[in-house]
């Protein structure tokens, strides 16, 4: 039984596994990558394998990074099954079809260029009627049924309580007279979000294959993050510009137009105009309103007589469709919220947009959802002071807000406590995937640690033979780098409590006195736990020569960062929170 990693390998997106039995080969997701160049040249190239030995798709969910190949894939001759949840099936006739759509607009553009330079013209990965036509293929499975999808293989669809009709799958393979039980995580939901359910616990599995998108990372507003959004906007709209919220034509879109219609009706936020602009997010509104059993107790309690139409809809609520509809909204200059897609804003009408609202200082951005390295997202978020929209050069003036909790992906204590909850039968093995950089060392290192299981974190194509693999040779010692990478997570921890602190005494008026005697005892607590760590580093000989005898958590000596926090009445440092 072999496991091959052909996407989200120490990356976030192109999620793609290739998994072989003695009988069957079928691959889990089929996803596109996103991000910079070099990432995204993985679209065009080889698969890493026939596409007509594979005997079928399992799809964990909806999003682009999962699902976006599919069309690909069958145009370059696979014509089997592809088996995911009957709402994702939903999801993927107005996902893919628009993913094709905003390929070809984007080489339509770009070869008008080509064309005047001589240079041969390009062509879309697959166009809108190459992802129709891969449709048919589509199986819509129920959540929680056991099925034999081949001679030797069984698959179980749970919830993961990412976006509606996300799954991770429960694989069971006969082998050699005994079954192996590989569990898939896909993406692993944020707890209370809008409308979906909590992700399922899942109880044993002998191999996981477990995602670390946050990896490194706390939600810290949790509780909180709707007062956070209602104040969001109610500054936003006292600069006197208009809200561009980038976001996720599924799951996102549909929490935000549910919580800001929620704001409005509570009498939290003044009663503005919401422009949903993008044309899949009005189709997979469509959607979530057909499949309202799937929504939390919370959610359900709202509906109107059964019917989940109320809980998207009032009469300043308005989805744009054409592209009349969409430049329509360039005439309106304040007081409302655009929100459009993409997410990452590397395509779509969000684009057009972010051109006219970045240069205007009265305007508001605000994040709501994963950036990933490389994307224009990203890039604002990170606090570059100009940016390239469709060959054009755009000063970004615009307030940069994030909003990180409302992310669909659970955190680390999340993942931990998910992972945890393998009680019956823990995996022998875990391999990480579906991360970046410190997200995925960092969990790679509290798993190790906290739970006391093997870690393996593939490299792009890296194949495993899971009959050869021997799980105690994996584990490894904890070394100092680790010990930086927790000091870097707790320096962040102090970061959002000072912000927190200063956001809370200004709300309330507090003078400058006040807010001092209480940054004081924050500063005070951190120098604590830096003199805790510098004495531990000195015991264990760690630090003791190499040139760094302050070790790495701040103290609290009030330096030109602290005083920040003063000198700025509370203004949050976004580009250090980027997730």
């Amino acid at each position: 039984m072999h496991i091959q990693f052909l996407g989200a390998a120490k990356t976030v997106t192109g999620s793609c596994h290739l998994v072989k039995t003695a009988k069957t080969t079928f691959l889990v997701d089929c996803g596109m990558f996103q991000g910079d160049k070099i990432l995204k040249e993985n679209n065009y190239g080889a698969f890493g394998f026939e596409p007509n030995d594979i005997d079928f798709v399992l799809l964990t969910h909806a999003h682009i990074d999962h699902c976006g190949l599919l069309p690909k894939l069958y145009k370059q001759g696979y014509v089997g099954p592809t088996y995911t949840t009957k709402a994702s099936k939903q999801l993927c006739e107005v996902v893919l079809p628009d993913s094709g759509y905003i390929q070809e607009n984007e080489i339509e553009r770009k070869n008008k260029k080509l064309a005047r330079s001589g240079v041969p013209l390009l062509q879309p990965i697959y166009t809108s009627e190459d992802a129709k036509a891969c449709i048919k293929y589509i199986k819509g499975i129920n959540y929680r049924e056991t099925f034999q999808v081949s001679e030797d293989v069984k698959v179980c669809y749970q919830d993961a309580g990412h976006i509606l009709g996300a799954a991770m799958l429960e694989i069971f393979i006969q082998e050699n007279g005994k079954e192996t039980k590989l569990v898939f995580s896909g993406d692993i939901g944020n707890i209370n979000q809008a409308l979906v359910k909590e992700p399922t616990q899942i109880k044993e599995a002998d191999y996981l294959i477990m995602e670390s998108t946050y990896g490194n990372r706390y939600h810290i507003h949790t509780e909180d993050k709707v007062e956070l959004l209602a104040k969001t906007v109610n500054e936003a709209i006292a600069l006197g510009g208009n809200i561009l919220i980038p976001s996720f034509a599924v799951e996102r879109t549909q929490d935000m137009v549910y919580l800001l219609k929620n704001l409005k009706d509570e009498g939290r936020i003044p009663q503005v105009d919401i422009y949903i602009d993008s044309p899949m997010a009005v189709a997979a509104t469509k959607i979530f309103i057909d499949n309202e059993e799937m929504f939390d107790d919370e959610a359900t309690a709202k509906l109107c007589g059964g019917n989940a139409d109320c809980l998207f809809n009032d009469a300043h609520i308005h989805y744009m469709i054409t592209s009349e509809e969409s430049m329509s909204i360039n005439r309106v200059k304040h007081g409302a919220i655009i929100i459009s897609a993409s997410g990452m804003c590397e395509a779509g009408r969000i684009k057009y947009h972010l051109k006219q609202n970045l240069w205007r200082p009265e305007s508001t951005v605000l994040f709501v959802g994963y950036q990933a390295e490389g994307t224009l997202g990203r890039r604002i978020l990170n606090g570059e002071k100009k940016v390239r929209i469709h060959g054009e050069e755009v000063v970004v003036k615009a307030q940069i807000k994030e909003i990180s909790e409302f992310s669909a992906h659970a955190d680390q204590k999340g993942l931990l406590n998910w992972l945890k909850g393998f009680d019956s039968k823990m995996p022998k093995q875990v391999f990480l995937v579906h991360g970046e950089g410190e997200a995925i060392t960092t969990l790679e290192n509290r798993i190790i640690q906290d739970v006391g299981l093997p870690v393996i974190v593939p490299e792009m194509g890296a194949e495993y033979d899971l009959n050869k693999i021997k799980p105690e040779m994996l584990r490894r010692v904890v070394t100092v780098p680790d010990q930086k990478v927790m000091e870097i997570a707790v320096n962040e921890a102090f970061d959002t409590i000072k912000n927190k602190v200063v956001a809370i005494s200004r709300e309330r008026g507090q003078d400058r006195k006040v807010l001092e005697k209480l940054m004081a005892k924050v500063h005070e607590i951190e120098s604590d736990l830096a003199t805790i760590a510098n004495n531990h580093n000195g015991q264990n000989g760690s630090n003791g020569n190499n040139g760094n005898p302050g070790g790495s958590v701040k103290g609290g000596q009030g330096n030109d960062h602290n005083q920040g926090y003063y000198n700025n009445h509370g203004k949050h440092n976004h580009h250090n929170n980027h997730r």
